[in-house]
């Protein structure tokens, strides 16, 4: 039954369970509020690095550390387990640190299907201190094992909302946001995209920025992702590996005034992958987002004449 839940979707979500393994995993999901049904512990030791008062309402089994080791894809397992109710983001107790330093940025991943890659997208959202993270139809399951792993905590401390189909994924979304697209298939070496970035967001020409046209007809002006885009609210649409950029995300941005943010390499190389080119844009979008509260609030400073 542990190996199904690990291994099936279909299994967790038909019975609304997903695996935990670890003690840092299963002590971060204890402390947000989710809710713990089953966890299985090679020795005492392991239940003593958890918290006393929320392990009380699972059931707890000692088993052989061979067991777990059975049960278990890490090549060095902890000897912890736990089956969790799969948890609700809406009913998530974020940590205190993390949802003072929540900025109006959000995430929308479209056909990520690479765990490896889903999960280093997760850890970078939160690290960067995303609102909330949508994961579009297409995309692998979160509380995939390996999702898990590469996540290294961040489902336990930024609201993820997955398996959204395009036409839903608006109501997700705050009123006036403007929804930007990280284009890792274009060629970044157009020269007509202007170069140079300063300590600040600077202001690109809309001259010089180039239209992309997607097959339904949806423009977007594109610029280089280290010039000026971040308004709050802003979101960030990250492509898969695969296919990238769906006709509906190219849509969405055009929708909302949104740009096609491209991130320059050297010529001859490929693109970056999702997670990387993610993991630039977000903290790109961060560093715009601060140094703008940062001006508006030294505006506020500035003494009244007369």
């Amino acid at each position: 039954k542990v190996v199904t839940i690990a291994k099936s979707k279909k299994f967790r979500d038909h019975h609304g369970k997903v695996l935990l393994e670890g003690h840092r995993l299963i002590k971060d999901a204890l402390e947000a509020g989710a809710v713990p049904q089953t966890l299985f512990f090679s020795t005492v030791g392991h239940l003593k690095l958890l918290p006393e008062a929320e392990i009380k309402q699972a059931s707890l089994v000692k088993v052989k550390f061979e067991d777990i080791k059975t049960w278990s894809d890490l090549v060095a397992p902890q000897g912890l387990l736990g089956i969790f109710s799969k948890p609700d983001p809406a009913r998530m107790s974020y940590p205190a640190a993390q949802l003072a330093n929540s900025l109006p940025l959000l995430l929308i991943c479209d056909n990520i299907r690479d765990p490896g890659n889903l999960g280093t997208i997760l850890r970078s959202a939160a690290g960067a201190g995303c609102e909330k993270v949508l994961l579009t139809k297409g995309c692998v399951d979160p509380w995939e094992p390996k999702v898990l792993r590469a996540g290294m905590g961040a489902h336990f401390r930024v609201p993820i909302v997955p398996s959204l189909d395009w036409e839903s994924v608006p109501t997700h979304l705050p009123a006036g946001i403007q929804v930007c697209v990280a284009d890792n298939n274009d060629d970044p070496g157009d020269s007509s995209l202007p170069r140079g970035a300063g300590s600040a967001p600077g202001k690109s020409s809309p001259k010089a920025a180039p239209e992309h046209e997607d097959e339904e007809g949806a423009e977007l002006a594109a610029q280089h992702y280290y010039e000026d885009w971040a308004r709050a609210p802003v979101a960030v649409v990250v492509g898969g590996e695969t296919h990238g950029l769906s006709a509906a995300a190219l849509r969405l941005a055009a929708s909302t005034g949104g740009r096609r943010l491209v991130i320059p390499v050297v010529p001859g190389m490929d693109s970056l992958n999702s997670a990387i080119a993610a993991g630039i844009v977000l903290f790109e979008g961060k560093r715009q987002l601060l140094w703008r509260h940062r001006q508006e609030d030294d505006r506020q400073e500035l003494p009244v004449p007369g």
